[in-house]
């Protein structure tokens, strides 16, 4: 399954991009304790993620507290690689071990995450739908954050 992650570090002035791989991270404590590898003075990490063109995720760590994370499409998410990693309780709002029920269409979590950010939650939520593709939706929320350019450095 092809994917393209990467982590945003936030430094004291800007945001520096780095493209990261998860094939070893199990779950979503370990995503986290990826993130904070690279965060600089417990400054917020945002950790990106999109697979196939077919959903993104947003994963932000402040320090050490719990990620908190977004998703374009939690059933494209239920279906991939990935699926066991994101898919929470906390995320969905429901135990994904519950065959009964499953995942809804469209986007779960947080969609509040960025938005000390300046990425709107009703904006964050748009971009998961309406037939954006995920790497471009990602390239908007990099816009938001101002660093569009770090991002497409690295993907």
């Amino acid at each position: 399954m092809a994917y393209f992650a990467a982590v945003l570090v936030r430094t004291e002035h800007q945001w520096e991009a780095q493209e990261v791989d998860l094939d070893d991270v199990e779950d979503l404590e370990g995503i986290a304790d990826l993130a904070r590898a690279s965060s600089v003075d417990e400054e917020p990490v945002v950790l990106l993620l999109e697979q196939e063109d077919t959903w993104f995720a947003v994963i932000r760590v402040d320090g050490e507290d719990d990620p908190r994370i977004y998703v374009s499409d939690a059933a494209a998410v239920a279906r991939s690689a990935y699926g066991d990693t994101l898919l929470t309780a906390d995320v969905l709002g429901h135990d994904p071990d519950d065959e009964e029920d499953a995942p809804n269409t469209g986007p779960a979590g947080d969609e509040a995450v960025l938005a000390d950010f300046g990425v709107d939650p009703d904006e964050l939520g748009e971009l998961g739908g309406g037939g954006r593709l995920p790497a471009d939706a990602l390239i908007v929320i990099a816009e938001r954050l101002g660093c569009a350019d770090e991002l497409e450095t690295v993907r």
